[in-house]
Order: C-alpha cells, then structure tokens, then sequence
C-alpha cells in the first residue's frame, strides 16, 4: 500500500514506545516510521491515523498535533484482545482542503476494501464529510452517526465547513446517504429551522437528555451505522475542556465511553472518527480522548458478526399485527438483540436492500404489542417509500 501523503510517527514517540511496557497497547501496534515506512497489513483489524486539518473550521485554529494524545493513547493496556492493530500516521495538510479531503477518503475506502476499521483522529469535524465520500465506490448506501451537540446542517450553498458539512452530504452527488442520527443534540445550539428540517428528511435526533437518561437506548442506533463521528465539543466542560470550547452541559467521560463501545460492537460500523481536536487540550481531556478510543477498539474485539444472512437464519421470528400492517420482529437467541423488518419496494434503489433490517430493542418489540408503531420502523418505512 503506497500513500506518500501519510507522514510517520515522530520520532519522539518512537523513543518512548521503547521505555513502555511489553505489554501496553504502543509496543504492540504496528508503527510507520520513518525508518521502516508503512507497516504490513496483513491481518491488521484496526488502523489509526491523524489528519491535520483545520482550516474549515469556524474558528480556525493551529494545525492540530496529535503526540500527546498518542503518548496517552500507546500508554494503556489492550483488553483481552484479539485483534492487531496499526498506527498508519498523520496526514498533512494538502495544498488545498480538497487535497486532504481526497487522501482521507482515498485511504479509508482503501482500508475498508481490505476489512480494516480506519479510526480517524481529526481536527475540524468537516472531515467526516472525506469519511462519507470514501463509501462512494463501495456500493451501498450508508447510515451516519453523529455524535454531537449541533445537527451540522448549515446551508448547503455556502461553502462547507465544520458546521455544514452534513448539508453537504445531503445535496452532493453521488447520493449515498440513507439515514443521518444525531445523538446528544441541545436544542438552545440548533435553529429551529434545522430542527424542522430534520424532521422533514426523516433523519433522528436524540437529545442530550434523553440519551444519558437511557444510554442503552442508543445501541440499536449505533447497530444500524456504517460510519461514526465524534465530536469532542459534545463533552462537558468537566471531562474535556479546553480555550476552543467549555459547555457546562454534555456527555461526561463514561457516557461517551460507552457510546464509543457501541460503535465499536456494532457488525456493521467500518469506519469511527474523532473530531474537533486541539493542540490546546489538557492531558485530562488527551486521556479522555485516548479512552474513547480504547473504548471502541474494544467494541471491535467483541463482535458478534450477527450481521450476516446465515445468522438471520438462527434468528427467532415474531409477528405483531396493528392497523393494517404486520410488523416482523426477529430477535438473536446468541446476544439477545432485536431487529424489526422494513418492507421492501422494489421500485427503490438496490442499494436500499441491506436496509430491509432495522436494529431496534425489547422495548420496541413490547410496545407493538401494545399498539404502538416504533418511529424508527415508521421513518424508515417512509425514506424507502420517497
């Protein structure tokens, strides 16, 4: 694999990987090096690097260096793992913004073809737009996730940055998107007018608190998505502050610990980015960050590969009639989790077909046994029909 955009590991933290223990998760990743180059991938399962982008950001920041982060990062012990896991580096800043676009999305689709979960450590949340476009060519259309206080809808006509960007997912060919969620938004940080507008394109948006009322409640989201972003700002000032942004009001460390697991255990989630990092964070907040990481990493090592044809097999089938519709139930007699059928309309786009099984929970399945039509399955049901 050649990528001559991707810079090695500095030297730095080559020095310390050497003082670590045998044991923690830096002296066993594979590392790019300026001396060796880009490690083998063979039989890698998770590959982390940097991009040092900033400029279309609001506030323009520095370039974003992410040292400190790694040095916390190699500094923690794996869980009982099974997986290898690379360091690929940083990549630098294009000449243009278009040029880093262009080398995230190019090494993401490339990771991906080879079944490795790309975790991207970013500075403007923009990025996640270069995250999307790597799906372009791998046939099928994509459900984004996006961890974050705000919608990130902008104005699709204005050119983007780190607060339109997912305007920019919605409009821009080729159309790839089948659902956008965001979890933990805050009302006071979201016009109405994107709030309407989410409800228009039939996207998910779940508040703040109702999402830390129940983090449970967000496991069947994170199953449906294909790509992840996190957005740092979306942690409260407690556990992640900085000069760039300080919230009272957030997701503490072990809620988007947590969050970032059920990303990670999801079958279907290929690839988790990081966004929003500044030079100008703590160490609190690089550690914070490092264990977000480790966090999804360890989701990975615990999947269940339930998303497959031969496990629907295996599934226990439940029927619940309402109104007019019957809705189909099917629940995993393995992990104990809960899908619910979407009907198919073979006038819609074959890409669509993966999407004919929407995660949902207990909960779901209990209240169709009272009457009560999930609005999941409903917005679902309604993308498939526009």
């Amino acid at each position: 694999m050649e990528f001559d955009f991707l810079s090695p590991v500095s030297d730095n933290i080559l020095d310390e990987v050497t003082h670590l223990n045998a044991q923690t998760i830096g002296a066993q990743l594979k590392l790019h090096t300026s001396e060796h180059g880009l490690p083998d991938l063979d039989k890698v399962n998770v590959a982390i690097f940097g991009v040092r982008e900033n400029r279309r950001a609001v506030r323009e920041d520095s370039t974003p260096d992410f040292e400190s982060l790694r040095r916390q990062l190699y500094s923690l012990y794996p869980g009982n793992w099974r997986l290898n896991l690379a360091d690929l580096g940083d990549i630098q800043e294009g000449d243009a913004v278009e040029d880093t676009y262009y080398a995230v999305s190019k090494l993401c689709a490339d990771l991906i073809k080879q079944d490795i979960i790309p975790v991207i450590l970013g500075g403007s949340q923009d990025l996640i737009y270069a995250q999307y476009r790597a799906y372009d060519h791998l046939d099928q259309m994509v459900n984004l996730v996006n961890i974050d206080s705000k919608f990130d809808l902008g104005d699709a006509d204005k050119p983007i940055s780190n607060q339109s960007f997912v305007g920019k997912i919605v409009v821009d060919k080729p159309y790839n998107l089948f659902n956008y969620s965001t979890i933990g938004y805050q009302t006071y940080f979201n016009s109405q007018e994107e709030i309407e507008l989410m409800e228009r394109l039939f996207f998910e948006a779940y508040r703040l608190g109702e999402v830390t009322s129940n983090i449970g409640h967000m496991e069947p989201i994170m199953r449906n998505a294909n790509l992840v972003g996190l957005d740092i700002r979306s942690i409260d000032s407690a556990s992640a502050n900085s000069d760039y942004f300080s919230s009272p009001n957030g997701f503490n460390g072990r809620e988007i610990c947590a969050l970032s697991r059920y990303a990670g255990i999801s079958d279907k989630v290929s690839s988790f980015g990081v966004y929003e990092y500044q030079n100008e964070m703590n160490k609190l907040t690089d550690t914070l960050v490092a264990q977000i990481i480790w966090y999804f990493i360890e989701g990975v090592n615990y999947r269940t590969n339930e998303n497959t044809i031969s496990a629907k097999k295996d599934f226990i089938k439940y029927q619940v009639p309402i109104d007019d519709d019957i809705l189909v139930f099917f629940k995993s007699p393995v992990s104990g989790r809960w899908w619910i059928e979407i009907p198919f309309l073979n006038s819609v786009n074959n890409k669509l077909k993966r999407h004919t099984l929407l995660p949902c929970s207990e909960e779901d399945y209990l209240e169709a046994c009272n009457q009560v039509i999930p609005e999941r399955w409903y917005k679902a049901k309604r993308k498939n029909e526009v």
